[in-house]
């Protein structure tokens, strides 16, 4: 919130900057109008991002207008309490302001505009009372638990000021709860963080290793990350994940009382003080809650090596870097041995993964052999079973990658009377089940097929508007990204959470549930992939505008750094979530590309579609 305009000039904040120090002083005390229409108070420039951003406090007998730039500039500091916001506000109205309730985000930062009963000069003003509006337009909102969610449409909320009447002073006393800034900032004072729980109902190859699942949240990036992001964890997973996750840590579970800051010590060893609630775990329990933690800062951190875990007055485990994969699995760091697509025979095959190799060479078994022509493939996380589409898309067969492997006949068919109205590519999830959609618009519907065959299962997604275009399940197996077509044939992108009940009667009842947009930007979206543990990398077009490929957060959020170069024509892609596995995708104009790291796309082979990484 860096300027203002008065009179059609724009006077920068004045700040004083300790760059030896790593310190930013941002003044509240730009000079504003006392009075007038809505006037725009912008995002702070982007700072480098090591700068810690401290604000000033009110100045003496600092008008109405200035007070509220203060405030909103303070908002945006790296002041850990917001001890020098507060001093804008009355006392009560300090200790009624709950900050961490939530922080709105908004498109070029909030305005401010004078209430029209009480806007007049006030500088012979002795009735006490002013009052502003903050408005703008909703761009995300960060909640309580730390979860972001986009958002869309206008926002308002009241600023009341009254002078106090022993010191003549302007302060606020009516505000709304949690923070409010501009985009910009918000990049500025925040980052996005995994936290790792356990998934409920799934698990991997190894019956002892559970599967780990990412639950992204936002914490401010210069104030004691590395605790604000343990203290997140032990509060337990977010809403919308909870239901299809669990924790290790005993509920109540804290850091010990008195402890106020976490950092590892010069061995890369960071010792984490737990209260009384975790004293009594056993090694094993242990060993999985120094493993969550061991996931989450190492997302944080490269840094840390080694977690120690204490309660009861001594040591409960510790747990090395490389130890957590005995307990539990990741999709991220599992590379891929091949990637797989299908050539000009219509055959599946494969080329070693590394991203060097270019030779191709059919799979082992029914599906290499190209007596059943295919369109589309899908290989199980274990490289051992395929999943292929029929040329024609209207059946969907399941083969074993060993050779001499035939193929049965076909475990799902689609009624569709044309080829775009009947089976997407299908994807397996961590459990070995295979999940496709039928577009057929007589029965559009999502179906999961338990270890890849028998009866199909209906799935339930309640919500849902529009019908199912591409299917792609997460490493973990809990959520799961869709493409939905709407009746204006619009396609976006939305995740849902993967839910089981397996007491419903001899078959499980199988849901997704509570849909959300992940890339709420783009309008048509014409293909997607997971690229991570909570990333994905998707094709289509913005609002108005040209196709474009980006990486999303599944809770709608754009990760930092650079986009994948730009590709024109995408209709596939495939990324694995390790990314040390080159980006690949099939476009129209130039067929199967690969994305080396730090390179432009490159084409891989000439002929062939449809290019997929295990899952």
């Amino acid at each position: 919130m860096g300027a203002d305009r008065v009179g059609g000039v724009r006077r920068p904040v004045r700040a004083v900057v300790y760059a030896a120090c790593g310190v930013v002083l941002l003044a509240g005390c730009a000079s504003m109008p006392d009075s007038g229409d809505l006037r725009d108070v912008e995002s702070t420039p982007r700072q480098d991002s090591q700068l810690r951003v401290f604000a000033m406090p009110p100045r003496e007998d600092a008008p109405p207008a200035e007070i509220v730039q203060g405030f909103l500039e303070a908002l945006t500091s790296d002041d850990p309490q917001y001890a020098t916001a507060r001093q804008y506000l009355t006392g009560t109205a300090s200790g009624h302001w709950q900050p961490e309730r939530s922080t709105t985000v908004l498109a070029g930062g909030p305005d401010i505009q004078v209430d029209r009963a009480t806007g007049h000069d006030t500088s012979h003003d002795n009735s006490g009372d002013y009052a502003f509006t903050l408005t703008g337009k909703k761009v995300a909102r960060v909640d309580a638990q730390q979860s972001y969610t986009p958002m869309r449409g206008d926002y308002s909320q009241p600023v009341h000021l009254t002078r106090d009447k022993k010191s003549g002073q302007w302060r606020i006393d009516v505000l709304p709860q949690g923070v409010v800034m501009g985009q910009s900032d918000f990049q500025r004072n925040y980052m996005s963080v995994n936290k790792y729980y356990f998934a409920s109902n799934t698990w991997a190859d190894s019956a002892t290793s559970a599967t780990a699942v990412a639950d992204p949240v936002f914490v401010r990036r210069r104030v004691d990350a590395m605790t604000q992001v343990v203290r997140s964890l032990l509060s337990g997973p977010t809403r919308w994940l909870e239901p299809a996750v669990s924790s290790s840590f005993p509920a109540g579970t804290e850091l010990r009382r008195g402890v106020t800051s976490l950092a590892p010590d010069d061995q890369n060893r960071l010792t984490v003080p737990l209260n009384e609630k975790a004293s009594g775990v056993g090694r094993e329990k242990c060993r999985e809650m120094a493993t969550q933690l061991l996931f989450t800062l190492q997302n944080l951190t490269p840094t840390v090596d080694t977690v120690t875990l204490q309660a009861g007055g001594g040591t409960l485990c510790s747990l090395e870097g490389d130890q957590p994969e005995a307990v539990a699995t990741r999709g991220s760091v599992k590379r891929p041995d091949y990637l797989y697509f299908v050539d000009d025979k219509k055959r599946l095959v494969r080329i070693a993964g590394g991203g060097t190799a270019t030779s191709d060479e059919p799979v082992p078994g029914a599906l290499g052999e190209g007596v059943q022509k295919l369109q589309a493939a899908a290989v199980s996380w274990d490289e051992r079973t395929a999943a292929g589409v029929a040329d024609d898309g209207k059946s969907l067969f399941v083969g074993s990658l060993v050779a001499g492997g035939v193929l049965d006949t076909p475990v799902l068919q689609s009624q569709g009377k044309v080829e775009g109205d009947r089976l997407t590519v299908p994807s397996w999830d961590a459990r070995g089940d295979l999940w496709v959609a039928d577009r057929d618009p007589a029965r559009p519907r999502l179906v999961v097929l338990e270890q890849g065959g028998g009866q199909p299962l209906d799935v339930r997604v309640p919500g849902l508007k529009g019908r199912v275009d591409a299917v792609r399940v997460a490493a973990d197996g809990v959520r799961i990204a869709l493409v939905v077509r709407a009746e204006n044939d619009s396609k976006s992108l939305l995740i849902g959470r993967i839910e089981r009940d397996e007491k419903a009667g001899d078959r499980p009842v199988v849901s997704v549930r509570e849909l959300r947009s992940a890339a709420p930007e783009l309008e048509n979206v014409t293909a997607m992939s997971w690229a991570g543990d909570s990333r994905l990398v998707v094709a289509g077009r913005e609002h108005g505008g040209v196709q474009t490929m980006r990486y999303v957060q599944v809770d709608g959020s754009t990760p930092e750094g650079p986009p994948p170069a730009a590709l024109t024509g995408v209709q596939s892609i495939a990324a694995a979530e390790d990314d040390r596995s080159p980006l690949v995708a099939y476009s129209s104009e130039d067929g199967i590309v690969r994305l080396p790291s730090g390179a432009q796309w490159q084409k891989l082979i000439n002929g062939g579609l449809a290019p997929v990484y295990p899952g």
